[in-house]
């Protein structure tokens, strides 16, 4: 009896500046198979200058940065809550579904907490 297995061909795209490392172990690993292509026509772009971002941007509301903020400090909202001076979860959950708007007052708690600008939660 005889059993055949076809691996599937593995293909790695990486742009950009790729760091010695990663080069160094995929050289390791696939020997002379790795190969490398330098795109010379590659245009670079300002991102803040493009409409993707402009549309982004614009469809971002103060509740949803918050939810950013929170998420990447680790914070939960009833932690939120309580490091804003005892705001109850549901009052935080509000906000960030747009359900409660966020006042001046609380904006500029958040801007402390998260060491940002006002703008973000206005």
């Amino acid at each position: 009896m005889q059993a055949v297995v076809k691996t599937p061909r593995i293909k790695i795209n990486i742009r950009g500046d790729i760091p010695k490392k990663i080069l160094s172990v995929l050289r390791e690993e696939y020997g002379e198979k790795v190969k490398l292509f330098e795109d010379i026509n590659e245009e670079k772009v300002n991102i803040f200058e493009t409409e993707w971002y402009k549309k982004t941007k614009a469809k971002i509301t103060p509740g949803d940065n918050l939810k950013i903020y929170r998420e990447m400090h680790g914070i939960t909202q009833g932690k939120l809550g309580e490091m804003m001076g005892g705001i109850p979860r549901q009052h935080i959950s509000n906000m960030e579904r747009g359900i409660r708007s966020i006042s001046l007052k609380t904006a500029q708690k958040l801007s402390q907490i998260f060491k940002t600008s006002v703008e973000k939660f206005i």
